[in-house]
This record gives structure tokens, sequence and C-alpha cells, in this order.
């Protein structure tokens, strides 16, 4: 696969990945919905801190989507997605799709800019 195909396909999962985290995710906590306070109630959060959630979250993601904020913006997004984990854990709920989305993030950065896959496979440096 050539460097174009790959930087292409990375751009793709990069906006499947933005888009699922602020069209199917973060717009659930900006719009009414039937049961959306009992959902928040038992993951023990409020409507009010969930709405600060989910900007939190659509920024984190256009933070990922810029080119020259993207390597931050996939850290920030690790933090948030093992929040996420975490708080789907201690209600015993599914919790494999935060962690699949964040190697998915990884991946994606890594296939638009090489540079992520070679900093991640550099040998330590022997420090003596």
């Amino acid at each position: 696969m050539n460097a174009k195909t790959k930087r292409i396909i990375g751009w793709v999962l990069s906006g499947v990945i933005a888009a699922f985290l602020i069209v199917a995710s973060a717009s659930g906590k900006f719009f009414d919905f039937e049961g959306k306070e009992e959902m928040f109630k038992k993951m023990g959060w409020s409507i009010d801190v969930m709405k600060k959630v989910g900007v939190v979250e659509v920024v984190v993601a256009i933070l990922f989507l810029v080119p020259r904020t993207a390597f931050i913006g996939a850290i920030l997004l690790s933090a948030y997605l093992g929040g996420a984990t975490a708080a789907h854990v201690r209600i015993e709920e599914p919790f494999f799709i935060p962690i699949v989305m964040g190697v998915l993030a990884w991946v994606a950065l890594g296939l638009r800019d090489p540079r992520v896959f070679a900093l991640a496979l550099q040998p330590p440096k022997n420090e003596t």
C-alpha cells in the first residue's frame, strides 16, 4: 500500500471517529430525549455535567482532525475514552467500544502521519 492510500484511509477513519464522537455521542448530551435524565443518573452524572462533557468531546474531536493539533488531540481523545471506559465499567455496561475507538484513533493518526508509527516503534535509548 502506498503512502497516499494510507493517508486517505487514515483521513477517512479519522473522519468516521470524529463523526461518531460529535454526531452519535456528543449530540445526545446537548439535546433532550426520553430517558435521558435516568440514563445519566444511572451513570452518576447530572445533565449539566454531561453538557460540559459533550463540549469537551467536541473540542477533542476537532483537535484530532486539525493536522497541527492532531497529536495532542489523539492524546486527549485517549484520556477522554479512558474516562468513558471507566464510567461503563463502573456501572457494569459493555466497555469495549471506547477502547476500540482509542486504538483506531491512533491507527488513523499513524496512517495520516507516519511519524506517529515511527515514534511508537522507535527503540528506547540506553541512558547510562
